[in-house]
């Protein structure tokens, strides 16, 4: 049986909360065992306000199978709407259009596929996807991969100094 079938994709709600931040938590130890400590780990990302910042604005998601959160994500779509995306260094994203991001994707390791689930939809939402991830995250630099995203360049978050690797898919 094909699991995908059985996953759906629904905006976060503040009952999803604690949830939500399990699965933050499985995800920061997750990266530190597959040497990836410092993505999430050295600032506790995210911090509660932000995963409460995202339901009350409707940007954030969760993936549900057989009636359970497995999966999170922040989705947004618009015309530069990332700032951090503005300035791109040793490269340049491939198209200048309206795109969408997805940040702080993570699964609670329950169930294959999340990852690749949730970014089909969001990429099946908008057609041109932005996303980044820390040099040290190759879990997540073969996921992109496999899913068709291109390596465009390196940038920058507020949260902490690590450059971030650039991706895109359009």
């Amino acid at each position: 049986m094909n699991i995908s079938k059985k996953m759906k994709i629904r905006r976060s709600a503040e009952e999803d909360f604690d949830q939500i931040t399990e699965i933050y938590e499985y995800a920061r130890q997750f990266m530190a065992e597959h040497d990836n400590p410092r993505q999430w780990g050295a600032t506790n990302w995210p911090p509660e306000d932000v995963v409460r910042a995202d339901i009350k604005s409707g940007n954030g998601y969760v993936c549900v199978y057989d009636d359970r959160v497995v999966g999170v994500f922040y989705f947004i779509q618009g015309r530069d709407i990332d700032p951090t995306y503005r300035n791109i260094e040793k490269g340049k994203w491939t198209d200048d259009g309206p795109y969408g991001v997805v940040h702080r994707i993570a699964g609670d390791g329950s169930v294959k596929g999340i990852g690749s689930f949730c970014l089909r939809w969001a990429f099946e939402q908008c057609g041109h996807l932005r996303i980044d991830t820390h040099g040290d995250n190759y879990v997540m630099q073969n996921l992109l991969k496999k899913c068709g995203f291109v390596y465009c360049g390196i940038i920058h978050v507020e949260e902490d100094d690590d450059p971030r690797m650039a991706y895109e898919k359009v």
